[in-house]
């Protein structure tokens, strides 16, 4: 693995964010979830170029089935020269896997298929047992779906504590979650959620959630920082704004001579989250590395781009839904109280 790319920038250039015990992490990514879309090969490929390129961060998890051929990416940037310190690896346990036992054995798995000793931050990837097949149809629907329950995702979540005690993950987080299902979460837990994987992009700025977890002291992490273009076909719908058209992001992107997809991205670190762009193409992933160590936005802008909200949610999440239930929105506990 080459070193000696001349796209390259500096890890050390990039900036860091301190979770709970003072661990730090780079405040950008690469995300891998190919939004069935890419192959394995393609997504592995871009891992490999995007570590070349200074990334140290990746998101994976084993539902996108390609940790395997990551990992292989992985072991040879480490007989590289690159440390494992340097890397920050993140998994999630899938939403069949959330039983007694099953958790220990999803990480296990992803371990060995990432061929690493420890992964830094494990996530539950969704607050329910509710699954679907991979490459799951629009309109797919699991009849063994039920709403959310408390009882059962402590169950998951004290076996993910047991992973912390075992030296197996440093830090454990949540995923797709809301501020009532949070709440329960922080009552009942021993080890404190170090992070909380959401949807965050300047059309969905989630403020409220946002600074619920900034205040509990939980990173938040943000998924489709750029609208995600490339997500799957049945995540969208006809309403769906598409941020990197919003006019004040295209102005902004005018004013620094950028992609619009660069301004999400910036406002993204600026404000503090940690996004994790996807992409397979090295100009795109290498020029959203480099901007986030040049050319800040300044606060007006950043206060222009408040204005951009328009609470557009773009993972909706429906083939998660059970008998009974009345629309994604119930996925997402809306009147501020989990649905049943």
């Amino acid at each position: 693995m080459s070193n000696n790319n001349l796209s390259a920038i500096d890890p050390s250039s990039v900036p860091q964010r301190i979770l709970r015990g003072g661990d730090k992490m780079p405040a950008i990514g690469m995300g891998t979830f190919g939004s069935d879309r890419f192959t394995a090969e393609q997504i592995s490929a871009a891992v490999k170029g995007a570590i070349e390129a200074g990334y140290r961060l990746f998101d994976c998890a084993a539902v996108y089935g390609n940790e395997d051929m990551i990992g292989d990416v992985f072991q040879e940037a480490l007989k590289s020269g690159i440390r494992r310190e340097e890397l920050f690896i993140t998994s999630k346990v899938w939403n069949d896997m959330h039983g007694k036992g099953d958790v220990l054995i999803s990480c296990s798995k992803t371990l060995k298929d990432l061929k690493l000793d420890y992964i830094d931050l494990f996530f539950v990837h969704w607050p329910f047992r509710n699954f679907h097949p991979k490459g799951a149809p629009p309109d797919y629907h699991n009849e063994n779906a039920r709403p959310y329950s408390h009882e059962q995702y402590m169950e998951t979540w004290y076996q993910m504590e047991r992973l912390v005690k075992a030296g197996l993950v440093r830090h454990i987080g949540s995923s797709n979650m809301t501020i009532p299902k949070m709440k329960l979460l922080i009552r009942d837990c021993t080890i404190m959620p170090s992070a909380n994987e959401m949807e965050l992009h300047p059309c969905f700025q989630q403020k409220e959630f946002y600074d619920f977890c900034i205040g509990n002291g939980i990173q938040p992490i943000g998924f489709c920082p750029i609208g995600s273009p490339t997500r799957p076909d049945r995540d969208k719908t006809p309403d769906d704004i598409a941020d990197i058209e919003e006019p004040v992001v295209v102005q902004i992107a005018k004013d620094h001579n950028v992609h619009p997809a660069v301004i999400c991205i910036k406002w993204a670190v600026q404000r503090g989250q940690v996004p994790i762009p996807f992409s397979v193409h090295s100009n795109e992933y290498i020029s959203n590395l480099k901007n986030v160590t040049i050319d800040p936005l300044s606060e007006s802008e950043m206060k222009k781009l408040e204005s951009v909200d328009k609470n557009c949610r773009l993972i909706k999440g429906q083939v998660f839904l059970w008998d009974g239930s009345k629309g994604w929105e119930d996925l997402w506990d809306i009147d501020g109280t989990i649905t049943k």
